[in-house]
């Protein structure tokens, strides 16, 4: 990016409070991502609670809005349609990590009157994924198999159903939601799914291709095999 109103500084979301700058609004996005991140390492879990925390004293010393990226895996092994006001069930450290960021954001907002908004995002694909390799969405895994003419690998029948969204779709929530007051979780879907047999037939149509999927058994306890948001 070549933008001289842009300043990038290195470090991370617990530091906020040496930067000597007042911000009107934190997009906090910077948090890892995805289950298998914390299975290898549960640490990660006080990692975005710390971050967290960061973010949010940061909001308090500046008054500033905050928006958040918080995960529609907290619906895990609820049946969909998902509702914001739906109980969350204990399934991972992932969840846990974020059930617990929305908690943290919500006494805030409570104590220290500030505004703050949890976007639970659902299946987020677009460009730019190369530094996320494996963990990159669904989508863009697929399209860089189908480019390398190669079969993307899809874990059994592939009749499992995703609410993918494009990024560019869900900065516009972001921004629409930073106008918001107080504290409110919100959907980060469009509130229609695929299942992953007929995305890859999109792909194919879009790209002109004809790459078959290679399916396999299914290697991970509790998959999700269905996110919907209700919008």
């Amino acid at each position: 990016m070549k933008d001289n109103n842009i300043k990038f500084i290195k470090s991370d979301a617990k530091s906020l409070l040496s930067i000597d700058y007042k911000a009107d609004y934190v997009f906090h996005l910077g948090i890892y991502s995805a289950s298998p991140m914390y299975r290898k390492d549960p640490f990660l879990v006080s990692e975005v609670v710390a971050g967290m925390i960061g973010v949010l004293e940061y909001a308090k010393k500046n008054r500033s809005k905050v928006v958040f990226a918080s995960t529609s895996s907290i619906y895990n092994s609820i049946e969909p349609p998902h509702k914001e006001n739906i109980i969350p069930l204990v399934t991972d450290y992932y969840t846990e990590a974020r059930i617990a960021a929305e908690r943290m954001s919500e006494l805030y907002s409570k104590l220290e009157k500030i505004n703050v908004q949890a976007i639970r995002f659902f299946s987020v694909y677009g460009p730019h994924e190369e530094a996320k390799k494996s963990y990159a969405n669904l989508v863009t895994q697929f399209y860089w198999a189908i480019k390398s003419n190669e079969s993307p690998v899809i874990y059994g029948d592939g009749s499992q159903r995703r609410d993918f969204i494009h990024v560019n779709d869900l900065v516009e929530i972001i921004i629409k939601a930073s106008q918001l007051k107080g504290f409110n979780i919100l959907n980060g879907g469009t509130g229609k799914n695929y299942s992953l047999n007929e995305m890859l037939d999109k792909l194919n149509n879009h790209m002109g291709t004809k790459v078959k999927a290679k399916y396999i058994q299914m290697p991970i306890n509790n998959y999700v095999m269905e996110t919907l948001a209700d919008i």
